[in-house]
Order: structure tokens, then sequence, then C-alpha cells
């Protein structure tokens, strides 16, 4: 009776002793990766799940899909993501797995050393042609009068519908041109001067036969031509004043200054002295009489003109 009561407590405490750690192996309590779900925009896709956390140590994830071939054909056969195998983030870009538009599914499973949990896959099978479509990145630009656009380089996929129109307060009649890839500048038309022209567009992908909605109207206005000939008319006019005038101006200060500083004495006819200086000297006295006689009479014959003008 002994020995079995003694054989019975033995077994027990063998079983406390050797089942914990069997119970606490990693293989065992490592749990497979909750949540997963695919975020998709603009035909990116990315595939997200809820981490595995063990205290003091880094679990690794490896991710795995399957098509609509491999699910029907192939005997649900599984292939490994092209880009993550025994990765540590809780993500999986798997835009390079989806290349047709049907029903995928993903799985996940997470890994610690030797140990592996088990698989996760999807709640619902993920099909890219529920991918978010935002409106197209845009930039219009005047080249003179030609109209250009341009739109960021958005992947291999898209194409961008384009609307343009010339505003008129009578009509304005839409106009349409597909522009097939981002990422390099497209001339639309030709404008009117001092017309104003405005622009929309949306983003196109025909894999998935889906079209986004489109983003704000852009508008700018071309050149008046009105307002360009003024501006030659006035460039033309102010050079020929300046080369006609400056040489005009320069002669007339030139001028101005040569007689102010250095001014010309032009003495009157009554002044200037033709004969010799000796004649002069040699004239008789009754010559000089008769001269003064003369002068008296010349001054008082003045004296009378200003008189007369005075009275007038």
């Amino acid at each position: 009776m002994v020995l079995k009561e003694a054989s019975a407590y033995l077994g027990v405490w063998l079983l406390c002793t050797l089942i914990p750690p069997l119970l606490t192996d990693e293989a065992v309590i490592l749990p497979a990766p909750p949540d997963l779900s695919v975020h998709s925009t603009n035909m990116k896709h990315i595939l997200t799940w809820s981490p595995v956390i063990v205290p003091g140590e880094t679990v690794n994830y490896s991710v795995e899909y399957q098509g609509e071939y491999e699910r029907y054909y192939t005997s649900s056969h599984w292939i490994p993501s092209s880009w993550c195998s025994s990765i540590s983030i809780p993500e999986c870009n798997v835009t390079d797995d989806i290349t047709a538009t049907v029903a995928y599914n993903f799985r996940v499973k997470a890994i610690l050393g030797t140990q592996s949990s088990a698989w996760s896959t999807l709640k619902e099978l993920f099909n890219r042609n529920s991918t978010v479509l935002t409106s197209p990145r845009m930039k219009i630009i005047k080249d003179g009068y030609h109209l250009i656009v341009e739109f960021e380089d958005m992947g291999p996929y898209f194409e961008f519908n384009v609307t343009y129109w010339k505003k008129s307060p009578n009509s304005q009649k839409e106009l349409y041109k597909i522009v097939r890839e981002g990422g390099s500048l497209e001339h639309l038309v030709t404008m009117e001067a001092g017309a104003e022209y405005c622009v929309k567009a949306q983003t196109v992908v025909e894999v998935i036969e889906r079209s986004s909605a489109f983003n704000q109207v852009e508008c700018i206005r071309a050149q008046d031509e009105s307002h360009l000939l003024a501006l030659v008319l006035f460039s033309s006019t102010g050079l020929i004043l300046l080369v006609v005038g400056l040489p005009l101006f320069i002669w007339k200060m030139s001028q101005l200054l040569r007689y102010s500083c250095c001014p010309v004495v032009v003495l009157p006819d009554t002044l200037k002295i033709t004969d010799s200086p000796q004649k002069l000297i040699s004239c008789k006295k009754e010559d000089i009489e008769t001269c003064d006689t003369v002068v008296r009479v010349m001054y008082s014959d003045e004296l009378f003109r200003s008189w007369i003008q005075e009275a007038l």
C-alpha cells in the first residue's frame, strides 16, 4: 500500500516536472498572426496583420498567396510572396504578387528561431478591382500661347482622361484628350489671345475598368496681344527717342557749357577800327571838330527817336 502511494506521488511529480516545459515550448505557445487585411490605394496593395509579441524576442513572418488558378487547378498550391519571406515588420507589399483581376487569398505565419506558428488566412478574398482610386495631381503650364498639362507618375496601369474648355459667357464647348502616362508634358491646345482656359482630369485604370472622380478645376489665361502690342510700341518709341534725343541733348549741353564758360564777344561795327593807328593820330584839328559835330548831331538824333518811341 505504501509502495503504491509512493508510486502515485512519483508519477504526479514527474507529470508536474516534465509537462510544463513541453507546454512552454515555443512551437506550442507561438500564436498565429491575427487580423489579416489588405489595404489598396491606386493599385498598390499592402497586406497587414497584428504583430505577435514575445517578450525579449524578435518575431519574423512569412507570407504566401494563392490566386484563382492555384486554388482551382493546382490542388490549392500556395506561392511564397516575392518580397516577404522572414520579415520583421507586420506588413507586406503584395502589389507584385497580384497580376490578374481575380480573387486572391493570403496567409501569414510567425517564426521564432526554429519554431513556427500556424498559418492565418484572410477572412475575405481580395480582388484588385476594389482598390481606391484617387484624383490625379495635375499641373497646367502656359508656354506662350500653348496650354500644357503634366500629371504625376502613378504607375504603369494609369491613364488620365482630360477635359478642357475655353471659358465664354455664351457657351463652353468641352474637349477631351487621353494622356497615356504621367511624368511627362502633354500639349492640349493653342490658346486664343486674352482667353481663359480651364482643365480637369480623372485617373483611368483599364485593367480593372474603373476611373476616379475628377480633380479640382484649374484655369489659366492666355496673354492679351493688345497689351503686348502696346508694350512693343512703347518700347520702340522709347528706343527711338533715346537714340535721337540723347545725341541732341549732349550737343545742346555742350553748347550751353561752352558759351557759359568761354563766351565769344563780338564788337559792333561802329567800334571796329578799319584805319591804321598812324592815320588816326595824324588826323587834323578840323577833322576832329567835324567828327565831333557829326557825333553830336547823331547823338541828338538818337535822343529824338527814343522820345518818339516812348510817346507812341
